[in-house]
């Protein structure tokens, strides 16, 4: 029974007028309405009511049931909130207060700054629970919850957050230290805030937590609070699940396995998954697969490290993968392979047969993918006897480059070329996946590798080429991620 993901920015009313005009159509005789209905109506094709026609749209989403299909829809409503669309305001709090937390939208240092600012030009918006949440003022915060305790739970301020998001999602004053942290949020939670609390960033699953944003994602653009380690024990200790989605998402990109540490020791990978996972029901993955997500994206990107920890911590390294749901998209690309599979046809064989040593069972791979798998690991030899599948393989994996470019596999690249695959092929360079993003130069270009630009310069590659995402040349990507020795390469032959 095939089905789609819903749209974004659902909701109940949009779900009502799709299921009358399913009713109206099918009972027209319209030909898709009625294929739709037999799709997914135990009748068949055939005219329907109102009812019916509700189960058929409920289905196509996914959902057993209209009722499962709109509590959902209505639980998206209600944590849905777009903090990047919050305009500034007047108000020194609410300035404050959108100014001194992370968004996900125009966060960068100048906001941060100018909170700071607001703040020491309006000492008394301290008094303010939100604002000493965020501010970690345990003077303030003790004060304002004397006066009314139900302010530790309650939703305010331009984002319509709880105070524990202001506290874990502000930014603004690297100078706090974790005594000061850490008694603002224990006033918190002990007044009644939910170490779970957390909300949908403009409706999509899966939250955005107060653990998530005490770890941010370890980048300049959205670092972790000052004393985020430290507020990440106290919200694991109180309640918080460590099966948080979102937070492994933010952290994934660093080989900083800090994050991890802390949180298979608090049961990441164990239990239901939380208030949240009962909340949204099938739509979340479960603990297991989080933790195979994580160990699929160390296995594409060759971090041994991190494939140590998670399989010491005991993930699963014998069954295929499948992406229930169609979730997420690299995971489909891997769909049906096992972990050394994945290995091997991502261009680590070294990690294919580490991952074997531990137990997995050997890759098995026939025909264009043992030829994929061969000329990422440069085995010239092995190339040779499997040439006969090269146009199986480049039809499989037409922007092979961009992910042997981004991999670094400079003794790949040329075996690739000689079996007819394009220099100049778009791909994507942060998975192994095939979409139509950037060349193999732009890959080389942004990381500044010359002597792989070089390469790929000497085997056909044109800099003129534009991405197809941000329509930029490859010394357009050397400009923006500063790399001078790209640039220097690539302006004479560019400009």
């Amino acid at each position: 029974m095939p089905t789609v993901p819903l749209p974004n920015n659902p909701s109940v009313e949009q779900l009502r007028t799709q299921a009358k005009a399913v009713r109206d159509l099918a009972g027209a005789g319209v030909q898709g309405a009625l294929d739709l209905v037999g799709a997914h109506h135990p009748d068949g094709p055939h005219a329907v009511t109102l009812t019916g026609a509700q189960l058929v749209v409920a289905r196509h989403y996914g959902f057993s049931s209209w009722a499962r299909l709109t509590r959902h829809v209505e639980m998206i409503e209600r944590y849905r909130r777009d903090p990047d669309e919050v305009e500034d305001a007047s108000d020194p709090v609410d300035a404050f207060l959108a100014l001194a937390c992370l968004r996900y939208g125009d966060d960068d240092p100048s906001r941060w700054s100018r909170a700071a600012a607001i703040l020491d030009a309006h000492p008394a918006a301290r008094a303010h629970p939100l604002v000493a949440a965020a501010a970690c003022d345990v003077e303030a915060l003790g004060a304002a919850l004397a006066t009314d305790a139900t302010a530790a739970v309650r939703e305010g301020g331009p984002y319509r957050w709880p105070p524990i998001l202001y506290l874990t999602y502000a930014r603004h004053d690297p100078r706090i230290t974790d005594e000061r942290a850490l008694a603002a949020a224990r006033l918190l939670l002990d007044h009644g805030a939910d170490a779970n609390s957390g909300y949908l960033w403009h409706g999509l699953y899966p939250p955005f937590t107060a653990l998530a944003g005490a770890l941010g994602s370890g980048s300049p653009e959205h670092p972790e609070h000052p004393c985020g380690f430290a507020l990440a024990w106290l919200l694991l200790e109180r309640g918080a699940d460590p099966n948080d989605g979102q937070l492994l998402y933010n952290r994934q990109f660093s080989r900083d396995d800090r994050h991890l540490v802390v949180l298979l020791a608090a049961g990441l990978g164990r239990g239901d998954g939380g208030p949240w996972a009962r909340r949204f029901g099938h739509t979340a993955d479960t603990p297991a697969e989080m933790l195979r997500g994580q160990l699929w994206w160390a296995i594409v990107h060759d971090w041994p490290e991190r494939a140590r920890l998670l399989v010491d911590h005991g993930v699963d390294i014998r069954s295929p993968y499948a992406a229930p749901g169609g979730r997420p998209f690299g995971l489909r690309t891997s769909d049906g392979r096992t972990p050394a599979e994945v290995a091997a046809l991502a261009g680590c064989p070294e990690l294919a047969a580490w991952l074997v040593e531990r137990g997995a069972p050997p890759p098995h791979l026939e025909g264009p993918d043992a030829l994929i798998a061969a000329a990422l690991a440069g085995d010239a030899a092995r190339v040779e006897d499997l040439r006969r599948y090269a146009a199986e393989a480049r039809e499989r994996r037409p922007g092979l480059i961009v992910w042997a470019a981004s991999r670094r596999r400079l003794g790949a690249i040329p075996l690739l070329v000689d079996l007819g695959f394009d220099v100049n092929a778009y791909g994507r360079s942060d998975i192994p996946a095939e979409q139509s993003w950037e060349t193999a130069l732009h890959a080389a270009a942004g990381e500044g590798d010359a002597e792989l630009a070089e390469l790929l310069l000497g085997l056909g590659a044109d800099p003129h080429l534009e991405d197809h995402r941000f329509h930029s040349t490859p010394l357009g990507w050397a400009r923006h991620f500063a790399q001078p020795a790209t640039i220097a390469l690539l302006e004479p032959l560019t400009e």
